[in-house]
């Protein structure tokens, strides 16, 4: 068995062991971003279904072939979109996780209405106003979800990566009570480093990476 299969067994294993209905259990998507078919194509043959890319250009790359021949993989982009690979990205991905501008919700909304494509988006809160990071501050949120919404976007969830070096469960405790104010039913929160803590606060897609695939080269 490829190790790839055997950490996702051990971890699924562990989240279980937390919950008591298997209804309840959040997807765990394999963050397969600079990783080759050789350590991906294992999984799917396994038949897990959610993978996680960070840019288009090597998600059309790396799973143009494939997603042909599988149509049941759920394919995520996690990292920052922009409005210039729109119109592709829909054509390849199911989710998109980084929704954290107007420009671009009015450029999904556009490619959409051309493609005859509805994709399901996540709202990217910056959670801990970080200067550096993309994303919606918490404070603005439920305007720019209306926003998104009066242009009849599938918003189904938000999204944020806590701040590096502070206790993730205090923004995963915000982002558990905004997502509940706006009524949204997902939350993709929790990677590698903080996935347990993320599942305490109702995470639904957890985006893990090295401790399914090993650390990156």
């Amino acid at each position: 068995m490829h190790s790839s299969v055997q950490n996702l067994i051990k971890i699924n294993k562990e989240i279980e062991s937390n919950f008591k209905e298997k209804n309840q259990l959040p997807k765990i998507i394999a963050v397969s971003k600079t990783f080759g078919m050789e350590k991906i194509r294992p999984l799917i043959e396994h038949g897990h279904t959610d993978f996680g890319e960070n840019k288009v250009q090597e998600a059309l790359d790396k799973w143009t072939t494939v997603l042909n021949d599988n149509s049941k993989i759920n394919l995520h982009l996690i990292g920052k979109l922009q409005t210039n690979k729109v119109k592709y990205c829909l054509k390849l991905f199911k989710f998109i996780h980084s929704l954290d501008s107007e420009k671009l919700a009015l450029k999904i909304s556009d490619e959409q209405i051309k493609q005859k494509i509805k994709i399901k988006l996540f709202i990217q809160v910056n959670i801990g106003n970080e200067p550096q990071k993309s994303g919606i501050k918490a404070d603005q949120v439920e305007n720019f979800h209306n926003f998104c919404t009066n242009l009849k976007l599938d918003i189904i969830g938000t999204m944020c990566i806590p701040p590096i070096n502070d206790d993730p469960e205090k923004y995963f405790m915000r982002m558990m009570y905004l997502n509940k104010k706006l009524g949204l039913k997902e939350i993709s929160m929790g990677m590698s480093a903080d996935y347990q803590e993320a599942i305490k606060f109702n995470s639904t897609y957890l985006r893990i990476g090295s401790n399914i695939f090993g650390k990156r080269g």
